[in-house]
């Protein structure tokens, strides 16, 4: 995935680790890390009442660890991922 994210919004730190994230092309996708699973989402909107099931999920990846942290850096590496250079990023 080499989807490029211009603004990401951290709504929890760990246990989820999650983020709003918006792509260059106005997408909004869920990133959320949990046991150790990262997935991405791509929904309408942040606002859950909008949100869907099928074929929401845009990837998904188990690295082993069970962990509930992970940084943006860490999580954008590993999902493919990419900041614009001049995103938006705001931490928890």
């Amino acid at each position: 995935m080499s989807t490029v994210l211009v603004k990401v919004v951290q709504t929890c730190a760990a246990y989820p680790a999650q983020w709003d994230a918006w792509t260059t092309d106005g997408q909004y996708l869920y990133l959320r890390y949990r046991h150790g699973i990262g997935s991405i989402e791509r929904q309408p909107g942040p606002d859950l009442d909008t949100w869907r099931d099928e074929g929401a999920l845009v990837c998904e990846w188990d690295d082993g660890t069970g962990s509930g942290e992970i940084d943006l850096a860490d999580f954008l590496a590993a999902s493919g991922l990419r900041l614009a250079p001049d995103a938006e990023v705001r931490p928890w």
